[in-house]
């Protein structure tokens, strides 16, 4: 039997610096695990080498080239950390980079979808992310942001929430999304 496939979308936020503790529990729990990064997340926080060694896959940052193979068939999605950029854009149909672009296809073929938010208590409060999240809760994903997930933090304190960051939630979260899991 082979193991539920994991996209792991990955923003540029400061819990992607951290991004490996994500990776090893989903490894712990049985998943094979894909990374998906944004533009920024490349630029300012990730190792593409360490994390293609520790996934046994090379990160994927940008559409599939000739003779590149496919991404396998996704089982869920987290997006975590999920920056308010690519929050905002996702939901009003924007797909201006590669992970935004997986994100609409996914969200149309209805593959079960956990955003783990990184953002602080100014950004949450704006209209428009409120909307953002709220569009996209409608459409089926789940939005882990409140209580049981991701608190806002007050503007220029992200440094001081990172080792409370809920990454066991989103894996949760996913795990419970698909059919016949617990």
């Amino acid at each position: 039997m082979s193991k539920p496939v994991l996209y792991l979308m990955i923003c540029g936020a400061g819990p992607a610096d951290h991004i490996e503790r994500m990776i090893r529990l989903a490894h712990d729990d049985g998943w094979d695990t894909w990374c998906v990064a944004t533009p920024a997340a490349i630029e300012y926080f990730l190792d593409l080498d360490a994390l293609a060694e520790l996934t046994g896959h090379v990160v994927r940052t940008g559409h599939q080239r000739a003779g590149q193979p496919a991404l396998p068939k996704a089982t869920a999605v987290v997006v975590a950390p999920a920056t308010y950029n690519t929050i905002n854009k996702w939901a009003a149909g924007i797909a201006d980079t590669y992970v935004l672009t997986q994100l609409a296809e996914l969200t149309g073929l209805g593959v079960p979808i956990v955003v783990l938010p990184f953002v602080n208590t100014a950004l949450a409060a704006n209209r428009v992310f409120q909307r953002s999240v709220d569009e996209l809760r409608t459409s089926g994903v789940t939005v882990l942001l409140g209580e049981g997930g991701f608190v806002p933090h007050p503007p220029r304190t992200g440094g001081q929430v990172m080792e409370g960051y809920p990454w066991e939630a989103a894996l949760e979260a996913a795990r419970k999304k698909i059919p016949g899991e617990v």
